[in-house]
């Protein structure tokens, strides 16, 4: 907020600050300046010597029950949202089926893999993606290395990472993407608190998770206040994301070649 950086982008859960003329006015009270309010945006740099856009937007474009579909909207962002958050419970579409996570996780990869430089990070599935693999996925990989090296500590903790996820409502999907062109951020709203988002910085980007401390790291003692903390739980440099296959990066070399001989 110090520096005037902080943007809202709204999606199928909170059309308010879209739809309603008051939304910017009760931001600027909550925030005490004004905030921009937009359902998406390009984050533009460079990344070894190449123009690099992020698209950053909520994700439930393309989704038929949440995108172009007036009534669905007006229905989760007016009437479900606040019964969900009364309730307390958290069985949101497709956050909360499988079979269409999977589907509209292939829906936003095969997009994002048709662009140039581009990386797409959503959210809306409330599944974690990186690089185009879920977090899921990507612990049975990790779980399977630790099991040919016979690292049964690595092991333990892998399956209980395992275990969490699942409990959270996460399946193996059939879906994986070739290129690493895919971020979802997961979730803000798991009962057990915890929240993981995708940052960018320091030239990484990285799936984070901010969960509550079960007991202080010097101490011992139980986290009485709730005090949370921040785990990265994947990272990889911008410069070493795989954003090209190898047809499209060799097809770019000929033609550089070509235009050198011309």
């Amino acid at each position: 907020m110090t520096r005037s950086v902080f943007i809202k982008i709204f999606g199928n859960h909170d059309l308010y600050w879209d739809n309603d003329p008051l939304a910017a006015i009760n931001l600027q009270r909550i925030y005490g300046q004004k905030v921009n309010i937009y359902e998406g945006l390009i984050l533009k740099t460079t990344v070894n010597k190449k123009e690099l856009e992020v698209y950053l937007t909520h994700g439930h474009q393309g989704d038929l029950q949440s995108d172009g579909n007036w009534f669905s909207k007006w229905f989760v962002s007016d009437i479900w949202a606040p019964f969900q958050a009364y309730l307390h419970i958290n069985p949101n579409t497709p956050a909360n089926n499988n079979e269409l996570k999977t589907a509209h996780n292939r829906m936003m990869y095969q997009w994002s893999s048709k662009r140039k430089n581009m990386l797409l990070i959503t959210g809306h599935t409330h599944q974690p993606v990186f690089k185009s693999v879920t977090h899921l996925e990507k612990l049975y990989e990790e779980l399977e290395q630790a099991e040919k090296g016979n690292n049964t500590q690595l092991i333990e903790d892998l399956k209980k990472q395992i275990n969490s996820r699942e409990n959270k409502g996460d399946k193996m999907p059939d879906f994986k993407g070739y290129l690493d062109t895919y971020f979802n951020s997961g979730c803000c709203c798991f009962d057990d608190g915890d929240i993981t988002g995708i940052e960018i910085a320091d030239g990484c980007i990285r799936l984070i998770k901010w969960q509550y401390a079960a007991e202080s790291q010097e101490s011992g003692v139980k986290n009485q206040d709730k005090k949370s903390e921040r785990i990265v739980l994947e990272e990889s440099k911008l410069g070493n994301l795989k954003l090209e296959t190898r047809n499209q990066e060799s097809g770019v070399k000929m033609k550089k070649m070509i235009n050198k001989k011309s």
